[in-house]
């Protein structure tokens, strides 16, 4: 039996997982918000359709984060969100967070971001004033913690977009969903 190891390294992870070149993700991505916004012309619509594609996104990725980062069960909300900021957005971004601006319950918190690579060649023109381009991420996260039993409620705060200083997400705990598990049958 082979032995147990810890969890990885936010840089081993980064480092083991396929990657695709990062300008052409960045430009993929960017000619997919591009389409939402020809497709839907509503700028709410295209944020809600951002956030529902990167929920999907999110509940597949848990998976595949938690059979490649040997990381246990976390205790609480405050670990889930450390482990996805020094883990989650390094393997899959090539990015860290840092976790900021906790509430006193500790249910609600910041992913300060200062650097992001879905806006590399970005410019929003004015027509696009209301659109969070990097919603996807929001989904993302919601998604993710969703399948390990956290109902969440995610959105922007500040984006660099926008003339801010950083790239901010507000993350906020609504609910622990008690696992349940499948029907034992009693034969």
């Amino acid at each position: 039996m082979a032995p147990v190891t810890g969890p990885k390294s936010g840089d081993a992870l980064f480092a083991s997982v396929d990657r695709v070149n990062a300008e052409l993700f960045t430009l993929t991505y960017g000619a997919m918000v591009r389409q939402l916004m020809t497709d839907l012309e509503e700028v709410e619509e295209v944020n809600k359709q951002l956030d529902q594609m990167g929920y999907n996104i999110g509940t597949r990725l848990v998976d595949e984060f938690l059979a490649k980062s040997n990381v246990s069960r976390c205790v609480d909300f405050k670990e889930t969100a450390d482990v996805i900021a020094k883990l989650g957005f390094k393997m899959f971004l090539g990015v860290t967070a840092t976790v900021t601006n906790w509430d006193a319950e500790g249910t609600s918190c910041s992913f300060v971001l200062e650097d992001n690579p879905l806006v590399d060649f970005v410019e929003l023109p004015d027509t696009c004033q209301g659109l969070q381009y990097c919603n996807v991420l929001s989904g993302v996260i919601r998604g993710a913690l969703e399948m390990v039993s956290m109902k969440t409620e995610v959105t922007w705060v500040r984006d660099m977009l926008r003339g801010d200083d950083a790239y901010e997400m507000r993350v906020k705990l609504i609910k622990q969903v008690p696992e349940e598990y499948p029907y034992k049958d009693d034969d």
